[in-house]
């Protein structure tokens, strides 16, 4: 079910590129508060056995069918004065644990002082 969802979706953006093939992509850092934007005209590939042989990964058993080529027209740094941090829960539960420990160690030392 999801690869015929995944197949249709895919059919989909052909079709849109056969109409338009400018393609512009934001490429996101949220933690390190950097962004690329990428600016260029895209074009589907499926009759070019070495490209797509290029692009399998090794580590699975998924089959490359097509790829999409973007010929960059424009590339552009942006300043991160706008790009709001965000992070993975594992970067956040990491500053979580350290906290919670340091609380845990004050409050064995409050209920020491407390104690007569």
């Amino acid at each position: 079910m999801f690869r015929q969802i995944g197949i249709e979706v895919a059919d989909r953006a052909v079709e849109l590129r056969a109409m338009n093939d400018r393609v512009q992509l934001f490429l996101m850092d949220y933690a390190g508060r950097r962004r690329v934007k990428i600016r260029g005209r895209a074009r589907i590939v499926e009759d070019d056995p070495a490209l797509l042989a290029r692009l399998v990964d090794r580590g699975t058993k998924a089959q490359v069918e097509r790829a999409v080529v973007i010929e960059v027209a424009a590339w552009d740094v942006n300043c991160p004065q706008h790009i709001v941090p965000r992070y993975t829960e594992a970067q956040v539960a990491t500053v979580v644990e350290k906290l919670t420990a340091r609380i845990a160690e004050l409050q064995a030392e409050l209920e020491a002082v407390k104690r007569p």
